[in-house]
């Protein structure tokens, strides 16, 4: 069994950080990654659960996007709030967990997230562009559960 803490180290879990400052320093949208052990139900379900539990639906933009993995069980999603989902292009989500995907298969976490990360994060900018007056409304550390 995998242990979350030592899922990424704290050196990767840093650039991961920085990927997600970087990808919404231009945009309002919020990305957050959260990471858990195991999922007793389906990890979309899941995920739609954690994007309520860290309150992402709370966004004033409904913009928020999040990646959810459960390391033990291999499984991971892409959640999006309504304002992402309703102006991405109609298989964003699909292509962007499939990128990932090709580098979880090599054990390269840190740089699956972080190309999704990057993908949602050109979305986020071309579609919510960063206002003036924005502020960062979620937290870009890793979540746990």
């Amino acid at each position: 069994m995998e242990n979350i803490d030592h899922f990424l180290s704290k050196e990767e879990e840093q650039e991961i950080v920085q990927a997600i400052q970087a990808a919404e320093k231009e945009t309002s949208g919020e990305i957050r990654v959260h990471i858990e052990k195991t999922t007793s139900i389906d990890a979309v379900d899941r995920a739609v659960e954690v994007f309520h539990l860290l309150e992402m639906h709370k966004t004033e933009l409904k913009n928020g996007v999040l990646i959810y993995l459960a390391v033990n069980d291999k499984v991971f999603a892409i959640c999006g709030d309504k304002g992402i989902d309703d102006v991405v292009p109609e298989h964003f989500w699909d292509s962007t967990k499939e990128a990932m995907a090709a580098h979880f298969r090599n054990g390269d976490f840190k740089q699956g997230l972080i190309d999704g990360i990057r993908k949602a994060g050109r979305q986020l900018q071309s579609h919510f562009p960063c206002a003036d007056d924005d502020k960062d409304e979620l937290s870009n550390e890793i979540s746990r559960g």
